[in-house]
């Protein structure tokens, strides 16, 4: 017979006064972009209608980027997804209601700061993990969000608005755009995740102001020669300096 999901909570009790650091989680934002649409991974729990983001704890010998990463591996298989540290939630009460129905003893219902990461993936290449707790793990259209647990929709939200102002000073589309990109493809993706249209000319013009792309030598070749757009990569070397020291102008 399956555990119900507070057997399975009293049971990850037990043995996490042992093995994780108290009163810390981490909560991870994970949005997917795929050619014209931003989604959010979510999870959702065991024997409940409330989705919840991809989380967890920190283990006592753990960095806090390295459980972060820890955490996201586990529920999607991949090891090269953008994450950033956005914020922290340190409601008094963020968890009470929740775990209203817990005895006061349980791991889960003491109070928690939760470090928010976002991160950034091409959701055709990942694949959603469930684990014992949940029952599904999918991509939901950022406009078509479910129900969600605890103060999880505010992180979202919060989540949104950070990497929404990161395009200000930082580069975004290595993982999210195929290996070599047109400047109209990189303008798509800008607008889908700032949700609001962009001048053609000043996004070239402010691109390659940037200095981290390097143009191919050939054109993408759909249809006629003298219409097939122009090829970009990113230059890694720049475009990591530019994550490192930011750029010089936003949107």
């Amino acid at each position: 017979m399956e555990n119900t999901l507070k057997e399975l909570v009293w049971e990850f009790s037990r043995e996490a006064w042992n093995e994780y650091l108290p009163h810390l989680s981490i909560d991870c934002t994970v949005f997917g972009y795929n050619t014209a649409h931003i989604k959010v991974l979510l999870v959702k729990i065991k024997d409940q209608e409330l989705w919840s983001l991809p989380g967890g704890y920190i283990k006592k010998e753990e960095d806090i980027k390295e459980a972060a990463n820890r955490i996201l591996t586990d529920r999607t298989g991949a090891n090269d997804i953008y994450l950033q540290q956005f914020n922290f939630f340190a409601a008094a009460n963020r968890s009470e209601d929740f775990f209203k129905d817990y005895e006061d003893g349980l791991w889960n219902k003491q109070r928690f700061i939760s470090l928010g990461f976002y991160a950034l993936a091409d959701y055709e290449k990942v694949t959603p993990v469930t684990d014992i707790f949940s029952s599904a793990c999918e991509w939901v259209d950022i406009n078509d969000l479910p129900k969600m647990m605890m103060d999880h929709r505010s992180i979202l939200d919060q989540a949104l608005l950070n990497l929404r102002k990161e395009l200000n000073y930082k580069p975004i589309g290595y993982n999210l755009l195929p290996l070599e990109f047109t400047m109209p493809e990189l303008q798509r993706l800008y607008e889908i995740i700032l949700n609001k249209k962009l001048n053609r000319g000043n996004f070239y013009r402010k691109m390659i102001a940037y200095d981290i792309l390097d143009k191919m030598d050939e054109p993408r070749m759909e249809g006629k020669a003298h219409k097939a757009p122009n090829l970009y990569r990113f230059n890694m070397e720049k475009y990591n300096s530019a994550l490192q020291n930011g750029l010089k102008e936003g949107w």
